[in-house]
Parts: C-alpha cells; sequence; structure tokens
C-alpha cells in the first residue's frame, strides 16, 4: 500500500527548493497545510469498486441506480464483497451532472452539420471579462461501434447487431466500406466549436445553436483543394450528395520546416496545404485564447483503416500509400498527419495551422509555459508504448502572454526529447542534424524485467528508422526492428554518426520524430499521456499511464514499472504512475533536470500501489490540486471481454509478467482527486464514476463547474439490453491480501439516454448511447468547484 510522508507530498507538489523555504506552505498565499491539517474534504467520495484508504477515514457515497445512492459509513478493511456497477456518470451528492452537447446534436448554422464522435479534449474560450459565455472547443478522438459495425476493430460477433448512426444522424450508413463510409468516418473526427452559455435560470451550460460561429473543423476539411492536383486523386473532392459532404476550401496550412523542406516533396502536389485533421485525442489552451490539438493515433493499416502512412523515407515523405486506409481512399498523404494544430475558435479568419517545429508523433497533449520576455515553451508526451517525453523552446521570445502574436513563436525554435537516467537526473537532446546518434540498447532498457524474471518481453524492442546499405538493409524507410537477439550486430551501424547521416533535411527529422528520438539516444518510455505545467513552481506533471511494452518498443525498465516481476500477490503492478520533472534552469530553457515518481499505478494493496491504474488526462484546479482520470483500456472493464460473449478474463494475483487484465478490479474509468492541503493532502479521492466501457477525458475548469467528456460509452458492446454480466473477481484488500468480490454491470450502455430529461436524457433505460460532453457543479454553489 503506498503511503506518502507530509514531506513527500511537500516536495512532489511544492518542489524541494519550495518545501525548505517555505515550510508547511504549499502554495504562497493559497493554503498552509500545518494550519489544515483536519480540514475535511468539501464533498462525499464516490464508493468505487475497489479498496482505498479513504474509505477508512471518510464516508463515501454508493450509487444504487440512476442518479440514487445511499452514503455508507466508514469500514476499517474499505472492502465490498458485493458491487453493482451503474450505466451512468455517479458524482458525489452534493453536485449534479448534466449534458451540454452530444454526438449528432445539429447546432451548427448548417443544418446538416452535426456534432462529432468520440468527444475528447476540451477548451474554452470566454467571451469577455466572465466565464458565462464563450467558446467550447471539442476534440474528436475516433469512431468505434457502436457508431457502425464496419468500424475498426468491432468485434466479430456484433456484426449485424442494432447500432446508432441512423437512429442518431437520421440517414443509413452504406452497408460497406467505400469513399461515403470513410468520408463520414473521418468527418466524425477533428473536432468542433460551439459557442455555450450558462446565462439561464440553472446556471448550466447549453449550446447556443446557430450561432455563426459555431463550426466544424474535420478530417476532410479543405478537400475542395483535391481539384488542384495532377494525379488520380483530382476528381476525389467530395464523399457524397449532402452539403457538408462536398468538399470546401477550409484546408489547414504548416508551419516550421517540415512545411518548407517535405511538404514540398508531397505526392499530393498541394505544397504546404494541408487536407483536415483528424484523431485529435489531447490538446492546450494558450493564453491568448488559441486551441491547440494533439493528433494521435494517425498510423494506419489494413485492420486499423481509419488513418494515413506512418512510416517515412529519409527526406520525409511517406513510404506510399497504405492499402485499404483512408488515407488512400483520399489522397491523404501520411506525412501531413500527427501534429499539433492550432486553431482560434472566436476568429474563424484564423486559417487552423500544424505547426511542424512540434515534431510528428502520437500526440496526447500539450503542456505551455509562456511568460513575459521568456521563450515559448511547450512540453508533449507520444502516446504509445515506448514512446518519449518532448519540449519545443522557441527562438523567439514572448513579449505578452496574452498577445496573439505568440502564434508565431511555434514556427521557429528547438524540439527536444527526453533522456531519463536511473539516478533521478536527465538531459534534453535536442532534435536536429548535428545530433550525435547514441541509440539506448535494448539489454540495457530491459535489464530489470530480465533480471527478474529470466526473459524480457518483446525483447526489449527499440525500432530504429532503416536505411539502405545500414546494418544490412537493401531499402530505405520505415523502422527496423532491434532487440535483445540482434542489437550486437546492428547497433554499431548507428552508434557515433549524426542524424544528418540518416534524414536529408530538419523537416524529415521531425516528420518521424519517433525513430530519430530513439537514434539521438532518447528514453523509451510508458505511453506519456497528460502533461501539465504546475501554476506555481512550473514543475511539470506527467501521467505515464501503461508501463507494458508493446509493437512500437519498450519503456526503459530501470525508469518504470514495465511487468510484475514477483509472484507475490501483492507485488507492485506496472498500470503507469505520475512522475513530474523539475527543470534545472530558472525559466524552462535549459538542458539538464531531475525527475521524480509520486504515484505508482495498482491497487492501493499492492506496493507503492497509488489505487488508480492508467492515469490520463490532468488538470490543476484554482488551488493547485491536480485531478486525474483513468484511461483502462475498454476490453479489460469490470473484467470482462468485449462483444456479445463478454468473456471473463482472467485476473490472478498469483501470476507475473505482463498483468494488464488487473485493470479489470477498478471497474469502468473514473475521475479522482489529489488534495495537495489538508488532511487528505497526496491521497487519491474518487470523485466521479464514469459509465459502462467509456472513458472520461478532457476535464477544464470552468469557473464553478468542472467541463468534461465521456467518451465511447458502450464501445464494441451491444447496445444495452438489459443483459447484466455477473462475475466473482479477484481484489487486494488494503493489507495486500486476496479476495473475492461477486460484480454485476450491464454489457451495454445507453448513456446518456438513460438520464432524465432535466439532465439532458431521455430517460429511455434502453437508449442509445452518446459520446457526450457534460458540466458538473455543486448543487449549491459556493463560487468554485470544490
Amino acid at each position: 500500500m503506498s503511503t506518502f510522508s507530509r514531506r513527500q507530498i511537500l516536495i512532489f507538489f511544492a518542489g524541494s527548493a519550495g518545501a525548505a523555504v517555505l515550510g508547511d506552505t504549499i502554495l504562497d498565499g493559497i493554503s498552509n497545510v500545518a494550519g489544515a491539517n483536519n480540514t475535511p474534504l468539501s464533498f462525499t467520495p464516490v464508493r468505487l469498486p475497489h479498496t482505498l484508504p479513504v474509505y477508512q477515514q471518510q464516508k463515501s457515497f454508493l450509487p444504487t441506480g440512476i442518479g440514487q445512492g445511499q452514503v455508507i459509513n466508514t469500514s476499517a478493511n474499505a472492502k465490498l464483497n458485493s458491487y453493482n456497477v451503474l450505466d451512468d456518470v455517479v458524482v458525489p451528492p452534493e453536485y449534479e451532472r448534466y449534458v451540454i452537447v452530444s454526438w449528432g446534436d445539429r447546432v451548427f448554422p448548417n443544418s446538416d452539420d452535426y456534432f462529432g464522435y468520440n468527444c475528447d479534449y476540451t477548451g474554452f474560450i470566454p467571451l469577455g471579462r466572465t466565464n458565462d459565455i464563450g467558446y467550447l472547443w471539442v476534440n474528436h478522438e475516433y469512431v468505434s461501434f457502436p457508431f457502425s459495425d464496419l468500424v475498426p476493430e468491432a468485434p466479430a460477433d456484433v456484426k449485424g447487431l442494432p447500432t446508432t448512426f441512423e437512429s442518431v444522424i437520421g440517414w443509413a450508413l452504406p452497408t460497406t466500406r467505400g469513399l461515403e463510409f470513410d468520408g463520414e468516418a473521418l468527418y466524425n473526427l477533428g473536432g468542433s466549436i460551439v459557442r455555450i452559455s450558462s446565462r439561464n435560470s440553472n446556471n448550466r451550460y447549453s449550446v447556443v445553436k446557430g450561432d455563426p460561429r459555431n463550426r466544424r473543423l474535420h478530417g476532410l476539411s479543405g478537400l475542395g483543394i483535391n481539384s488542384q492536383r495532377t494525379d488520380e486523386y483530382k476528381n476525389v473532392t467530395s464523399w457524397g450528395s449532402r452539403s457538408y459532404q462536398k468538399g470546401d476550401q477550409n484546408y489547414l496550412i504548416g508551419t516550421g520546416p517540415a512545411a518548407t523542406q517535405v511538404f514540398n516533396l508531397s505526392s499530393d502536389g498541394l505544397g504546404n496545404k494541408i487536407i483536415g485533421t483528424a484523431y485529435n485525442c489531447s490538446g492546450g489552451t494558450t493564453p491568448w485564447g488559441t486551441i491547440l490539438s494533439g493528433e494521435e493515433n494517425f498510423q494506419g493499416s489494413t485492420a486499423f483503416f481509419v488513418g494515413v502512412t506512418e512510416s517515412v523515407n529519409p527526406n520525409g515523405t511517406q513510404t506510399g500509400y497504405t492499402d485499404g486506409t483512408t488515407g488512400k481512399t483520399f489522397g491523404l498523404v501520411g506525412e501531413k498527419y500527427g501534429w499539433i494544430v492550432e486553431i482560434d475558435p472566436v476568429n474563424p479568419n484564423f486559417r487552423p495551422r500544424k505547426h511542424t517545429w512540434l515534431g510528428r508523433f502520437r500526440h496526447e497533449n500539450v503542456a505551455i509555459r509562456a511568460e513575459a520576455k521568456k521563450p515559448l515553451i511547450a512540453y508533449m508526451g507520444d502516446d504509445r508504448r515506448g514512446g518519449h517525453t518532448w519540449k519545443f523552446v522557441s527562438a523567439g521570445t514572448i513579449s505578452s502572454p496574452t498577445s496573439k502574436a505568440n502564434s508565431s513563436l511555434w514556427e521557429s525554435g528547438t524540439l527536444y526529447v527526453a533522456r531519463y537516467n536511473p539516478n533521478g537526473t536527465g538531459q534534453w537532446i535536442p532534435l536536429n542534424l548535428n545530433t550525435p546518434t547514441n541509440p539506448i540498447p535494448p539489454s540495457v532498457i530491459s535489464s530489470v524485467e530480465f533480471a527478474a524474471l529470466g526473459s524480457a518481453q518483446r525483447n526489449g524492442l527499440l525500432p530504429l528508422p532503416k536505411r539502405n546499405g545500414v546494418a544490412g538493409q537493401t531499402t530505405d524507410g520505415g523502422s527496423l526492428p532491434v532487440d535483445r537477439t540482434n542489437e550486437a550486430t546492428i547497433l554499431p551501424a548507428y552508434q557515433g554518426k549524426k542524424l544528418s547521416d540518416f534524414y536529408t533535411s530538419q523537416g524529415a527529422i521531425l516528420v518521424d520524430a519517433f525513430l530519430a528520438a530513439n537514434l539521438a539516444g532518447g528514453t523509451p518510455t510508458a505511453r506519456p499521456e497528460d502533461i501539465e505545467v504546475h501554476p506555481t513552481t512550473k514543475e511539470v506533471f506527467i501521467a505515464y499511464t501503461d508501463g507494458a511494452p508493446g509493437g512500437d518498443g519498450y519503456p526503459d525498465s530501470r525508469i518504470f514499472q514495465v511487468a510484475k516481476l514477483s509472484t507475490d500477490p501483492n507485488a507492485t503492478q506496472q498500470s503507469g504512475g505520475l512522475y513530474k520533472i523539475i527543470e534545472d534552469s530558472a525559466d524552462g530553457t535549459g538542458l539538464t533536470f531531475k525527475w521524480q515518481r509520486f504515484a505508482q499505478g495498482g491497487e492501493a494493496g499492492s506496493i507503492s500501489g497509488a489505487g488508480f491504474a492508467n492515469v490520463d488526462n490532468l488538470v490543476f484546479d484554482n488551488k493547485a490540486n491536480i485531478w486525474g482520470v483513468t484511461d483502462m483500456s475498454t476490453d479489460t472493464h469490470n473484467g470482462f471481454g468485449l462483444g456479445v460473449a463478454a468473456t471473463p478474463t482472467t485476473i490472478n494475483h498469483a501470476v507475473s509478467g505482463n498483468v494488464s487484465s488487473f485493470t479489470g478490479v477498478f471497474g469502468n474509468n473514473w475521475l479522482f482527486y489529489i488534495p495537495t492541503t489538508g488532511s487528505h493532502a497526496g491521497e487519491v479521492i474518487p470523485f466521479a464514476h464514469g459509465p459502462v466501457r467509456c472513458e472520461m477525458t478532457g476535464p477544464t475548469f470552468v469557473g464553478d463547474t468542472l467541463i468534461i467528456s465521456v467518451q465511447h460509452p458502450g464501445e464494441n458492446c451491444p447496445i444495452n439490453d438489459g443483459t447484466i454480466l455477473s462475475r466473482e473477481i479477484e481484489l487486494l484488500d488494503l493489507n495486500g491480501v486476496t479476495f473475492n468480490q461477486a460484480r454485476t454491470v450491464p454489457r451495454g450502455s445507453s448513456w446518456p439516454s438513460n438520464i432524465s430529461s432535466n439532465d439532458g436524457g431521455k430517460a429511455q433505460p434502453k437508449g442509445l448511447p452518446k459520446p457526450s460532453v457534460i458540466g458538473i457543479k455543486r448543487k449549491n454553489p459556493t463560487g468554485s468547484f470544490t
């Protein structure tokens, strides 16, 4: 069980220097720990299926029905022998939750347009000095069943079952893939901009329908420019007959080296014009009122077909269209996707742009440090197994953090990748043509697992760029898998050179940033999802969501927990953790840093386990408390597989190795709170539990309201027809001893159709699930959220 001393909490949340100087003060002018030790929580924590220390200390709210529950007393063992999982956003009894906008809502000037699928990051830009009215940006990441049974990764046994598209949108998708289906899939990605207002009798945010600045930016925005091409795609300028399906001129542009050194070589012949943005996961909101949206899982394949080609040649252009992908359907060249995109919700005349100095990889989010007379800094994560942690530093400096002119600072600077040392120090390695090549050997990054278990998953895989004539290769482009079995023969050909020996331009390096970073010696990490800069200390908080290796690489086992390394039932689990970077330079522009791990993912009864798994998006509230959501894989929720069969997964605490199935003990994905002051400082406090098979994403505080997306309720399962799944599931109590819990859960979801009409639903227990954006606020407002 993970416990933290007051000193540990101070050092982690206020910084070692701040703790030494300020003593018990966490944040100057905000709170004092010594005077707040007995401060109770301002809400009743939600009771989740698994054990947490707070349940020994505080009463908790146990959900018993949609919008219903009971307060239960503290318990010394904090375990529940039975638990009924609900299909709802369960919040403390002091709060209410309501729907702001859902997939399919017709809220745009063109009544054919509709709000996109699988909502993710949210960013709010106020109009004026108050937060009661403004523009909301919402990312749309991907499409999944029950949108259609043709979507990627739909389980085989859901084919032919009811889907949601026709009932929600009003017309039927084609029954086979083709131009219209692929186009509609891409239209549902990207983002939506909607004006919202809380100027009403209940002070709840709602969309101002038909506002002239409400608009979509999607995967095929600007498709009309295909008419300028000279290849076979010159006539692919629409994907259907409806008004929004007839390609427009709302294309995007690029900035930085790739825009001038790579896009001019692209086979589409469109130069620095880009069709659409898609695969949009998390992002950031700038102090000057623009949105940065991260293009994440853009990599297409025959099975995962909604995507483009990821692999590129030494000059940065794609190796070719990938058969069966939407990239090949519409002629979308891969080098133009996988970037950070800047949008101005308030100004429709600002042409969205992809900033190539921020690198091309599977972007989760971007955290900004913007201070007057200093360079502009951005921290980013590459959300893949073995992905990297990044920093961009602008060449120019900021005059005023709120000036719109700051957007130009993204156009010139340096991109760095982090190298973590096991002793708690680290370096920022610049990715430029003169950077020496020094990849970390697979035998080194996998050394901890290999020493414990006698083997390493994927043999410590470290992909490097494939080059003709290097290490016996006869072709250029894409990646070459290097691992413990072949590193002795392959690595020497990649060592002691420069990136210029592998790439023809700075732009090409940025296009292939993931492989270039491996080559330069960046540390492969445990899927960095959200990154946030502390509002006062400027330390960089990082949510590493999953330490398990995979087909893209192997996280450095000296830094991250990559597996359960013992058969002891309470041995440390691998499910990510909360880390931070402390820059050695005061302004964050230096090349060295220190790093710390505060919370290791895993059950609270496991060694070092913080009581959560797969932490994802983070956000600080106005008191610098940290809030986080979990991103447990849909196919592990509650210990049941996907589809009609919903086969129970094996959860056996007496095994070692990759124990990803252990996340089934935690139930649905949820939202937690870590206070930085008071008697619960440093503890994980559960605040909300999401609907069945969903992910809660993109939390944003707007005044006294938390705006958050509820993504993919009921994903890859039949629409809720009343079928209830039940099983015995093995968990750890707080003493690290296993016990069995009787768990029941609906097989599929009907959220938010199943909630009351007053809260934005339809009171239909077997209604349709829809990705949505919701607001959460106190029933009796106090002026702040907590």
